[in-house]
């Protein structure tokens, strides 16, 4: 017996995250941590069509079709109709969210599919981003998605140069993205959305400097783009699945200049570098710089605000394990971190060390 296919638009991918608050699978969440933004992914059998280096959806991981049993960005994202997902909105199961993501992949029914599903969606959330992927989409279809409903734009560029981006992404593994592209519909969804309103991805520690990165998050800044920022964590079973994690210090000092940059409280060109391209001065005085740090939020997940908050994109452990967490290790905090995080925190920014070292404590979390 055939069984049918579970595939867009009628059918989308949750993040475990999400399955949790919509009340779909089981669980709680760290230091009952809440998730204000549903993440959901568009689904088909045969899987995405690019082949970037480091990811869990990637077309040259394993075969065509076992990418459905893979994690993306470190968790699993299970299959629902779009159905339930629009009952758990409307039914009141998750009154704190403010926001749903709907994410494409490269696929070429990709384009009509996630428009299907954000006028689906639109009577039951009021604030809708896109993630696009913009070598299968164009300016007139950038109106049309606003014309449908959302009101932000992400774009994950993920590499900070473009020889980063060519290697991983582009002609280094056989992949379809090319970096001017991406940069040309960051400048075209402004224009549509307004600033503010779309967000880049990055990805920390696949292979840029400090310096590099921070200059990506200015580039967009410059446009009216605001950064979302990552940690990289290898996805088993991806080309990258044994490369290494960044180390803490260096995201710390990713994460504070890309909050001083995007709050325009300083500029990228006033920071200062050492010879591998680290930063050691944020070029702001040290009492606006400790005031930035003892508030925490530079620490916390980046991503597209809500109806109340900054942050509803906030991702539990889309960046680490529950245990690095534990240990103090949280990458992105999905809450204010507290006065003992920021304890932490302050020592993280300024270690310099090249690898990352988890630390050895004793734990009930699992690794």
């Amino acid at each position: 017996m055939t069984v049918p296919a579970q595939e867009s638009p009628e059918y989308v991918r949750t993040s475990l995250a999400a399955a949790m608050t919509i009340g779909k699978v089981q669980g709680r969440f760290y230091r009952d941590a809440k998730l204000y933004c549903i993440n959901i992914l568009l689904t088909y059998d045969e899987g995405c069509h690019a082949k970037c280096a480091y990811c869990g959806l990637s077309g040259s991981r394993q075969t065509e079709r076992e990418w459905t049993e893979n994690s993306f960005i470190r968790v699993d994202w299970p299959v629902f109709p779009v159905e339930d997902i629009k009952q758990a909105l409307h039914d009141g199961t998750c009154p704190h969210v403010e926001r749903v993501c709907v994410s494409m992949i490269t696929h070429r029914r990709a384009r009509e599919d996630c428009l299907t599903v954000v006028r689906d969606l639109r009577d039951v959330i009021p604030h809708i981003s896109v993630l696009i992927t913009p070598t299968i989409i164009n300016r007139d279809w950038l109106e049309r998605a606003k014309e449908a409903g959302a009101d932000k734009v992400g774009i994950a560029i993920d590499a900070a140069t473009p020889e980063i981006f060519e290697k991983l992404r582009g002609r280094g593994v056989r992949g379809p993205h090319k970096w001017e592209r991406y940069w040309q519909t960051v400048a075209d969804a402004v224009e549509i959305f307004g600033p503010e309103n779309v967000g880049i991805h990055l990805i920390v520690g696949i292979g840029e400097t400090e310096r590099e990165m921070v200059m990506a998050i200015q580039r967009a800044q410059n446009l009216g783009a605001r950064t979302h920022l990552f940690s990289f964590f290898p996805e088993e079973g991806s080309v990258m699945e044994d490369w290494p994690q960044p180390p803490i210090g260096a995201y710390r000092r990713v994460q504070l200049a890309r909050y001083i940059i995007n709050k325009g409280i300083g500029s990228a060109h006033d920071m200062q570098f050492n010879e591998r391209g680290q930063i050691v001065s944020f070029g702001i005085a040290d009492d606006v710089l400790e005031q930035v740090i003892a508030d925490g939020e530079a620490f916390m997940t980046s991503g597209c605000s809500g109806e109340t908050m900054d942050n509803a994109c906030n991702r539990p452990f889309g960046n680490c394990t529950p245990y690095q967490a534990s240990v103090g290790h949280w990458r992105n905090f999905p809450m204010r971190p507290s006065p003992e995080d920021i304890e932490l925190v302050r020592q993280q920014i300024w270690d310099y060390s090249t690898e990352y070292h988890e630390p050895e404590v004793d734990s009930d979390i699992e690794r």
